[in-house]
Order: structure tokens, then C-alpha cells, then sequence
């Protein structure tokens, strides 16, 4: 820059000069400009600070100079006289047509063409030479910063036809320079490892250490010696300090040699810890909880916790911008130190304005309902994360952050502005589709959880497979009342084949509509109410199975015993919700917990009650944490109470825990896990002389055993996952899918079924393909089964999709192990 002042004060004295020798001043009659290309004249003249009819002279003509090469169009200008009329002459700068990199590896195309940007060069704006140079010397410093000292940077100008370039940037980066030693010295209390193990240069690395960075990077030296710093003074060594350094470069610029020479000090305990300034009355409370206390080590990590502590603890009330400084008082004769800890809260601050952007689908009242934080309030930081993460569990939110921004003129105000990125919230389905489970499926539907931007969810789904035809229409309103009150409802019709679901063979139609409401404890705890209607009817009992029988025996008709049977019942429930997750899709740190109970009312047909409790664990292990870990667990149990006809109340059947598949127990089939359905056969002695069957005592009797499960009225399921970052996909695209590591494990089992009571008696044996050899004591909650595998979840824009690999680990007889499943449609 100060190369193209000289230039330019040079060419403006040379041509004042050149003026100034001939005839100096002229009273200008007409102006032409030579040489233009694409300004056009009339924008010319608009950087002429000379009209005609006015008087030039050297001092105008230095100022037409300074004002045509400050419009940035122009390369040259001479400035020329033909009698009275003036004559500009210009050369435009050429027109950037087209910017390449070539040979670059450590900066991305993207990094340099922001850095471009900010030197104006660009696509289609004039090329100024005069900053080429400093762009090449700012990339080459850029590469001596991270040990490439022989690195070398050209911009290469191809001209174009009609005034035009082409700006190629070639790049030879070499290879870094390793660091071949690094030397501590006057370090006593702690040794070279210990020390080397602090910094992140590395040198003298084993060959399988591939993480170890051993290439010179000044940046890292500087987070080095910070390092250092940070390790002694955590310790007590107030006085510590890093002396000098030196970076020393062979020839060749390809090794490095490092030293420092520290000293160490003493170290020093804290003789009293003093709270000083303007601490609008929360000394007390400040006093009993801070971290810092006389009789410890100096600690300056702790030090920087108690600032910070101080800070957001006035954040709370309003004082947003607090300066908490501690001034050491250092004894060096008995090695203490007293630490003051000055306060000054600063003004109030207050929230005058709320904005959001990046909302294109959702509207402005519906994040407003999600906000802890309100407008006209003081500014609390605890209650802006807290609206931050309520906007971020929100299923139709892929990122939220926020800023405070000073109003200004207003020392006591400011307004904050929520950044959002919507993601999709929602899918529709029309055609025809395939599963491993469900084989040929049509299906037309959509589920919205954001529908038209309002936050209402609703859907309206209608499907035929292999095993259930439906149709259901379902809506809630998380927002039915200021005060965050949600109200929802559904009604359906469903046809359900149990053989195809894999379950034992019965059939059923239902019939159901419910309301429920929701109402919000604080930010993360939510409780609701629900009531049902039902209206069911099941098959006959063809299959006869211990199980089934029971219930099925409360309805049967001694007229008709194989008749269908029909019941209503009236569900009313009631449900906890907590969720702390950092995302509503795909979270990565925070968990939720829901538990559930469940009961028909007295005068329903049957009466039943079930519990069902869930919890989910996420804990991140890597900052950005594209690492974490899930923990979950499902428990469940139901039950009947009360009799019917002189009959004990059992939990419907249709409502008994499944397991297996995608979203229970991977590695075995949908819902096959758990008691399988007993078959007590008579056993026939001989025939009456008019041919009816003489059958023997019931400690004769056979057993046979379903090959399907029935299901049972206990689960318990659970799993780890390692979330790990999907190979051959940038981290942006975390947010639609996901790739895991698991182990799941898992039981359902019958409390109500009695082993003693079949054990004894003689086994049919197999009759079908997978069917148990023996009979299970199936009220034997210890029969777990458990599977590891890989699992992929994609948000695609038909639906979530989840695919999984795994294999049975511990599987009990009779089970069906599936190694690859995928699920379309499925909820995370």
C-alpha cells in the first residue's frame, strides 16, 4: 500500500510538473477522455472534480489524478492539453475473468477466496496489481506459520481479450519442517516427560502414533509455552515464567530445534481470599461458595473458574457485562499470597428488542413461545441457554445460536438475535414400498411436526402391508394456551393380522379416538393427561393357547364359543416428560426420561393397567462432539385388576411388550423375542363303544409350543452406543445422519405364566421351522438376549432410514436372528 502511494504522489508530481511547464493554467473549454473501455464516459466524469468553464491549474490537476485512481478503474492516467480543451488519457485495470488455485493443500479453495474477497479481488471487479504482492507475501508468512519454510506463492496473469484475466494463484507447498528435538532447561521440580506431555509439539514420535503432531507450527509453540505456564501456576509456582525461547532451522529448512529456559520459583500458598467492589448484596452467599479458600495452593485454573463463577452468577440477574479482577498480593518471604477479588457489576442490563433469523418456514411467535428469556426483562445468561436449548430440542431446528448486541446511545440495553437453521421437520409418502418385515407396503401420508411454520404437529396416514391396513389422523397443539398447555387428540381404524407381524396368528379390527393435554412444569419437565376410546374386536381362538384362552374365556359365548368376541374400553392415562438433549433429532449430550401409566377405567369391558418407564443417556466425549455415547433403557410392565364373571382381570394379549427389530433389540426378527404361545393337548386313551374320545388325566397331557412369540406383560431393554462420524461424511451433514457402534440387550417375559404347572408334562416336539425343542419357563425375567452391530440413520427426504448389521450375541432357544434389518419410517 505505502509502494502504491509513492507511485501514484510520483506520477501526480510528474504530471503537475509536465503541466506546470506548459502553460500552467487555462480556463478548460471542453474535456475528452481516451481509453475507455467498459466505464462508461458519463461514470467518468463523475470522478472529474473539474467542469468546463473552470481554471486548471497544477494544484486541480493533482487532485483529478488522486480523485480518477481512488474510483479503482483505472491503471494509468496522464493528464493532457490540445489548447483550452483537456484531455484525459486513461487505462482501465482488467477485469478478473476467472480465479484458480493450483498445488494447494493445507489452505481450501474456500478459506482463500474469503481471503481474496477482502483484497476486493474478485470475479468480475477490476484486477489491482499493486496488491498481488502483498496477497503472496501474507500466503508464504501463512506457510512459514505452520513449518513450511519452503514454500513459494505466484500469481500468474494471463490477459484476455477485451481487457480481460485470467488470476491463477500456483502454489509450491514442500514438505514441513519436523521437529527433531526439543530442550527444557531449568526445570527442577518436574521432569522433561512430564513437561513434554503438557505441549502438543511432539518429537521423536513412535511409528504408531499417528495422532502425535511433529511438524513446527508457531502457533502451537505459543499454545505450548501457554501450556506450561498454565501446568505450574495450577500447581502453586506463581512466579513461573518461560525465560526465552529458540527456534533454530538447518540449512535444508526441514528440521527444527527448539529450546526454552524456564524458571521455576517457589510455590505459594493462599493466605486469604478477599471480596472487594460493588457486590449489590450477594456477598454472603459469593463468600460460602467460592471455589478459592486460604490454606490452598494457588491454583490459577481456579482463579479463572472464580472470575468466570462471579461473572455469570450477576450474568443471572441482569449485569451482563461484570469485570471480576483478581490482584494477587504476593509475600515472598513466607511464600503466600492474598488474592483480592474486585468486583464491579457494571449497569443492568436490559433486553430491548428479540429478533430471530434464518426462519424461513416457521414463524416468529412460534420460537417466541419456546424463549425463557423475554423482552423488557433484564438480560440473564441462564436464561438465554436455557431458551437456546428449547429452541434446539425443537424436532424442526438443525442449529440455534444467539448474540447480544449493544443499542446504541443505550449503556443499559441491548438486543439479541437468535440465529436458526431450520432442517426438515417432516415427510410425505406416496407409493409403493418394500421392507424386510413388512414385504410389499403402499402407503400414502404425511407426518408434520412444524405444519405451515404454526409448531403444530399433525399427520394423516393411510397404509396397507403385510400384516395391518390403517388409517390415522392425529393433531397437538404445543402452544394451546399462552402458558405452553398443549392439547391434542387422534381417532384411527386399523386391521391387524398377528401371523404377519410375527407374532402368534389372531385377528383384529379397532376402532379408537382420544384427547390429550399437556402441561409444562418448568423448561425440561412436562405432564399430561389422556383419555381413549377403544373399540376392539378379535377373532376366534382358533389357535388354543394356554395364554390366549384365559382371556379370551371372560368373553366367550357358551352358544357360540368360536365366535369373534368384541370389548370397548375407556383408557385414561398419564404420562411424565423430561428432556435436557441438545437437539430434538439426532442429540449428542443431554438425556430424557418419560414414564407412562396407563389404566381402563371400572367400566370398561376389561381392566387393565400398564407402567412404562424410558431413559436416554447422551454423554459427548470429543468437543464438537461428533463422539459420544448413548445409554438407554426401557422398562414395561401391565397387568389386570379386578375380575370379570368370576374370572381374574389379565392384561389383554393385544397389549402384551414385544421385542426384536430395529427399535427394541437388533440382530432378531420384529417381535419375536419373548413367551412363546403353549398348546395343552389332551391325551386320548381309547373311544367309547359309541366312538367319543376317552381322553386320560390331565397329568397325561401334551404341550406344544408356538414357533411365534405371544409377547408377555414385562420388558426390560437396553443398550450402549458409540456415535462415532459417519465415514466419507463432512461434519455438516451430522445432523441428517448417523452412524453407531451398539450392544443392545433385552428380555420380555410373562409374570402370570406358571413353568410348574408344564413342565412335567410329555413335549409334542418340532413342528415347524424355528420352533423351540423344549418348553421355556417364560416367567424367567434372566433370559436376556443381547446383540452387537453397526447401525446407520439417515434423514432422506422419504422418511428416516435405519439400517443395521448386527449379530446375536446370547439368544435362547427358538429365537430368529436377523443380521441385516432396515426400517423406513421410524422415529429417532
Amino acid at each position: 500500500m505505502k509502494c502504491k502511494q509513492l507511485v501514484l504522489i510520483a506520477l501526480m508530481a510528474f504530471t503537475s510538473l509536465s503541466f506546470a511547464q506548459s502553460k500552467s493554467e487555462f480556463v478548460v473549454e471542453d474535456i475528452r477522455v481516451i481509453g475507455l473501455q467498459r466505464v462508461a464516459l458519463g461514470a467518468a466524469l463523475t470522478y472529474l472534480p473539474v467542469q468546463v468553464g473552470d481554471e486548471l491549474n497544477p494544484f486541480r490537476v493533482s487532485q483529478l489524478i488522486r480523485s480518477l485512481y481512488s474510483s479503482t478503474h483505472f491503471e494509468k492516467v496522464e493528464i493532457l492539453r490540445d489548447g483550452n480543451v483537456l484531455v484525459v488519457r486513461v487505462s482501465e485495470r482488467p477485469t478478473i475473468s476467472n480465479i484458480v488455485y493450483e498445488g494447494n493443500d493445507d489452505i481450501k479453495d474456500e478459506q482463500l477466496q474469503d481471503s481474496l474477497e477482502n483484497s476486493n479481488i474478485r470475479v468480475g471487479e477490476p484486477l489491482d496489481r499493486t496488491v498481488l504482492t502483498s496477497i503472496e507475501n501474507g500466503l508464504k508468512d501463512f506457510f512459514y506459520s505452520i513449518g513450511k519454510y519452503n514454500a513459494e506463492v505466484s500469481a500468474i496473469v494471463t490477459p484476455l481479450p477485451r481487457n480481460r484475466v485470467d488470476l491463477k494463484f500456483l502454489f509450491e507447498e514442500g514438505d514441513a519442517a519436523k521437529i527433531k528435538q526439543i530442550n527444557i532447561v531449568g526445570n527442577e521440580v518436574f521432569d522433561d516427560e512430564t513437561l513434554f506431555d503438557v505441549m502438543e509439539l511432539k518429537f521423536d514420535t513412535p511409528w504408531w502414533d499417528f495422532t502425535s503432531e511433529t511438524r513446527y507450527q508457531q502457533q502451537t509453540l505459543s499454545g505450548d509455552l501457554e501450556n506450561l505456564t498454565s501446568y505450574y501456576k495450577d500447581r502453586g509456582y506463581l512466579r513461573f515464567a518461560v525465560s526465552t525461547t529458540q527456534v533454530s532451522m538447518t540449512p535444508e529448512k526441514d528440521a527444527i530445534y527448539v529450546g526454552m529456559n524456564v524458571e521455576e520459583g517457589e510455590q505459594y500458598t493462599i493466605s486469604e481470599v478477599e471480596l472487594v467492589g460493588d457486590l449489590l448484596g450477594f456477598e454472603g452467599f459469593l463468600n460460602q461458595v467460592l471455589p478459592l479458600s486460604a490454606g490452598e495452593l494457588y491454583n490459577q485454573a481456579t482463579v479463572t473458574y472464580t472470575e468466570e463463577f462471579i461473572s455469570k452468577y450477576l450474568g443471572r440477574f441482569g449485569y451482563a457485562y461484570p469485570t471480576v479482577t483478581t490482584i494477587p498480593d504476593i509475600n515472598d518471604e513466607d511464600k503466600t499470597v492474598k488474592l483480592s477479588l474486585s468486583v464491579d457489576p457494571g449497569k443492568r442490563i436490559y433486553v430491548r428488542r428479540i429478533n430471530f433469523q434464518g426462519n424461513v418456514i416457521t414463524a416468529d411467535e412460534v420460537l417466541r413461545q419456546n424463549l425463557s428469556q423475554l423482552e423488557g426483562t433484564w438480560l440473564s445468561d441462564s436464561l438465554l441457554e436455557s431458551s437456546k436449548a428449547s429452541l434446539s430440542r425443537l424436532t424442526y431446528m438443525e442449529t440455534v445460536d444467539f448474540e447480544t448486541i449493544r443499542v446504541p446511545g443505550q449503556d443499559d440495553k441491548v438486543d439479541v438475535e437468535f440465529k436458526v437453521k431450520e432442517q426438515a421437520s417432516g415427510s410425505f409418502t406416496a407409493g409403493v414400498g418394500y421392507g424386510d418385515n413388512t414385504k410389499l407396503s403402499l402407503n400414502a401420508g404425511i407426518q408434520q411436526d412444524n405444519f405451515l411454520g404454526t409448531g403444530k404437529r399433525i399427520g394423516l396416514n393411510v397404509s396397507t402391508v403385510s400384516y395391518q391396513q390403517s388409517i390415522q389422523l392425529n393433531y397437538t397443539d404445543p402452544y394451546f394456551t399462552i402458558d405452553g398447555i398443549s392439547l391434542g387428540g387422534n381417532i384411527g381404524y386399523s386391521k391387524f393380522d398377528g401371523g404377519d407381524f410375527g407374532v402368534v396368528q389372531y385377528d383384529s379390527k379397532r376402532y379408537q379416538i382420544g384427547a390429550n393435554i399437556g402441561y409444562p412444569i418448568n423448561e425440561v419437565n412436562r405432564i399430561s393427561f389422556g383419555l381413549t376410546y377403544a373399540n376392539v374386536e378379535l377373532s376366534s381362538d382358533n389357535t388354543s393357547y394356554e395364554q390366549t384362552s384365559r382371556f379370551y374365556d371372560q368373553f366367550r359365548s357358551l352358544d357360540d364359543p368360536d365366535s369373534s368376541i368384541k370389548y370397548e374400553s375407556f383408557l385414561a392415562s398419564t404420562s411424565w416428560t423430561r428432556s435436557t438433549l441438545n437437539r430434538g433429532l439426532f442429540p449428542t449430550d443431554g438425556s430424557s426420561q418419560r414414564a407412562s401409566f396407563s389404566i381402563t377405567t371400572p367400566n370398561s369391558d376389561v381392566n387393565y393397567f400398564k407402567m412404562i418407564a424410558d431413559t436416554k443417556w447422551y454423554f459427548a466425549l470429543s468437543q464438537n462432539q461428533r463422539w459420544s455415547v448413548l445409554a438407554r433403557m426401557r422398562l414395561g410392565y401391565g397387568n389386570g385388576y379386578g375380575s370379570k364373571n368370576g374370572t381374574e382381570q389379565i392384561l389383554p394379549f393385544t397389549e402384551n411388550f414385544t421385542a426384536g427389530g430395529a427399535d427394541t433389540l437388533r440382530g432378531f426378527e420384529d417381535n419375536t423375542v419373548g413367551p412363546r404361545g403353549v398348546q395343552r393337548i389332551a391325551s386320548q386313551i381309547g373311544t367309547t363303544p359309541l366312538g367319543t374320545p376317552i381322553f386320560g388325566s390331565p397329568d397325561t397331557d401334551r404341550i406344544g409350543v408356538s414357533p411365534r412369540s405371544l409377547g408377555g406383560n414385562a420388558m426390560a431393554i437396553g443398550g450402549l452406543e458409540l456415535i462415532v462420524p459417519t465415514p466419507f461424511v463432512e461434519s455438516e451433514f451430522d445432523s441428517s445422519v448417523r452412524t453407531s457402534v451398539f450392544v443392545d440387550v433385552g428380555n420380555v417375559w410373562d409374570t402370570e405364566f406358571d413353568y410348574d404347572e408344564y413342565k412335567d408334562l410329555n413335549f409334542v416336539g418340532r413342528t415347524g421351522e424355528g420352533q423351540p425343542a423344549v418348553l421355556g419357563d417364560y416367567s424367567d425375567w434372566s433370559q436376556f438376549r443381547t446383540s452387537a452391530g453397526v447401525s446407520v440413520q439417515w434423514i432422506s427426504p422419504m422418511g428416516p432410514l435405519v439400517f443395521s448389521f448386527s449379530k446375536e450375541i446370547n439368544s435362547r432357544d427358538g429365537d430368529n436372528p436377523k443380521f441385516f434389518t432396515f426400517n423406513i419410517g421410524s422415529t429417532f
